[in-house]
Formats: C-alpha cells, structure tokens, sequence
C-alpha cells in the first residue's frame, strides 16, 4: 500500500465512506506493513473534544478541538513528523483510558511515553520543568524561564508554554502569571481555571 492510499483511505474514514470493520482491517494492515509512523483518534473529555496522535516514540500531539481544526492538525502532523498518519483509534485506547481517569478525578500522574518532536531546544527545557509541577500545585513563568536556565526569558517561556503539543498530560495549565493571575492557556481560560479546579489548585 502507497502513503497516497493511505491518505485517501483516511481521509474517506474522516468523513464516514468506509463500510464498518474496513478501517480497523486497513490500519492493521498498514501496521503490519510499516506504513503508519502516527496514529491518531478522537478523545472526548467532560470539558471538549481532544485529538490525540501517537508515533512509535510515544504521544506527540494533544489537540484541543475548540481551539484547532482537525483537519489541520492532522496535516501539521504529516508535514512536520511524518506523512504517513492514519485514524486508527485501538492504538490511542490508553491515551484515552488515561484522560478518562484524569477527568474523573482517578488519575493525578499520567504513565505515557511522550515523544517530543514537535518541540524545540528551549521548549523542551520550559516543558521539562513544567512536567515536574505536582498534581494540585503550581509555578510561574518567571520560575519555570528561572528553571530552565534563562531567567530573563519569561516571556519566552510564556510562548513555549503557548505551543506546548502535549497539554494536560505536560501541564502547562499549572504555571501562572507572577502575582497569580491565570496568564494565558492554549486551551482558553475557562479551560485553564476548570483545569486547576479539578486538581484542587489554588486559582
């Protein structure tokens, strides 16, 4: 099978023509036969819809849907990880499974091997402070730019906060302004502060 039938299968399953079964026959197939590198499927939450997207590293994309197109996030992907994506919804179950638990409460640590290829140097410095916060706690942009090695570049750590490909389960909704006001959040707000409540963080 060619990435250009890949594409087009995928894209037909996006908008419903393939019979049932035929796309979980074809993403085994394509599996089998090495043709997938990203793997992505919906994942509904109390609090919106999320596209979740895997490659053989571990979770590269968590996509709010209330903020972003699927259809373009799913070409973000193929044009900055790979062109071979495909919907294959069995390979995000414990993605899945794990964000239920979060939002019900039962989960306060996600298990899942990320894959950071989407982000770059210093992003990845600003996320790996930011992935220590604790369930419930908090920083701010100044100590997390401190952390990372450039305490001046608070700003920058902001807009590497802004572009973080993996919230929730890097929660960047657990760092705030100086002072404590909510800052900013890619999610959106309201998404931000419902966030902080759920873990019973100070808001």
């Amino acid at each position: 099978m060619s990435d250009g039938l890949t594409r087009r299968l995928t894209t037909t399953a996006r908008g419903g023509g393939l019979p049932e079964g035929a796309l979980e026959r074809f993403a085994e197939r394509a599996a089998a036969d090495g043709l997938v590198d990203v793997a992505y499927a919906r994942a509904e939450t109390p609090m919106g819809d999320f596209l979740a997207a895997t490659t053989s590293r571990g979770l590269v994309r968590l996509a709010f849907l209330s903020q972003a197109d699927e259809g373009a996030v799913v070409e973000e992907l193929a044009e900055r990880v790979s062109p071979r994506v495909l919907l294959a919804p069995e390979r995000l179950d414990d993605v899945r499974r794990q964000l239920d638990e979060y939002f019900a409460g039962d989960r306060r640590r996600f298990e899942l091997k990320l894959d950071r290829t989407l982000m770059g140097p210093f992003s990845r410095k600003v996320l790996g402070r930011t992935a220590r916060i604790p369930y419930g706690g908090v920083s701010t942009y100044m100590e997390v730019a401190t952390a990372a090695g450039s305490p001046r570049a608070y700003r920058a750590a902001g807009n590497a906060l802004a572009r973080n490909p993996i919230p929730i389960v890097v929660p960047c909704h657990r760092v705030l302004a100086t002072g404590g006001g909510l800052g900013g959040y890619g999610g959106g707000l309201d998404m931000k502060r419902r966030l902080l409540e759920l873990e019973g963080a100070p808001v």
